[in-house]
């Protein structure tokens, strides 16, 4: 049985979005007050007094980069969080995070094109199961249904 895993922003990306953005601003931290935000960085929720920055990231775009995929259309950036210094990541028992409320798993094919998506309560091992059904499903994204901000990939193997 396949288990699938929740990939956060990587490093090498982090180290970019800190500088400059995705839609090409530069980061402007904050302290969060409050905590709550779901931070891409590590895959959790802020916590108060944290250091977080809202940046604009295109996940697709990078993904296309690294694979040669040619999204066309479907390449967006949106805002995600993300810790403003650097931090060790998820923990390894996060396995999906951000599942305390419905969630959207957008498909998407090699070329980078939207295949699909589902509405699923909580993400789980059956949705990316089912998702991963098809073959010509290359990635899918977990987005969060009242915004539809990235959340996480997901990816075959």
């Amino acid at each position: 049985m396949t288990t699938y895993t929740a990939r956060p922003i990587a490093p090498t990306v982090l180290k970019e979005l800190r500088t400059t953005d995705d839609a090409g601003r530069p980061m402007a931290p904050l302290t969060d007050d409050e905590g709550g935000a779901p931070l891409r960085c590590c895959l959790r929720r802020s916590e108060p007094g944290e250091r977080i920055a809202l940046v604009s990231y295109a996940p697709l775009r990078r993904w296309a980069a690294e694979t040669g995929a040619e999204p066309g259309a479907y390449d967006e950036q949106g805002p995600v969080f993300i810790h403003a210094d650097d931090c060790p990541g998820p923990a390894p028992s996060n396995t999906y995070p951000f599942a305390n409320a419905h969630r959207s798993v957008r498909r998407y094919s090699a070329d980078g094109h939207i295949l699909g998506g589902a509405l699923v309560p909580t993400p789980n091992d059956e949705a990316f199961r089912n998702a991963f059904d098809d073959p010509t499903v290359a990635l899918v994204h977990v987005r969060a249904v009242e915004y539809g901000c990235f959340l996480y990939e997901v990816r075959r193997g």
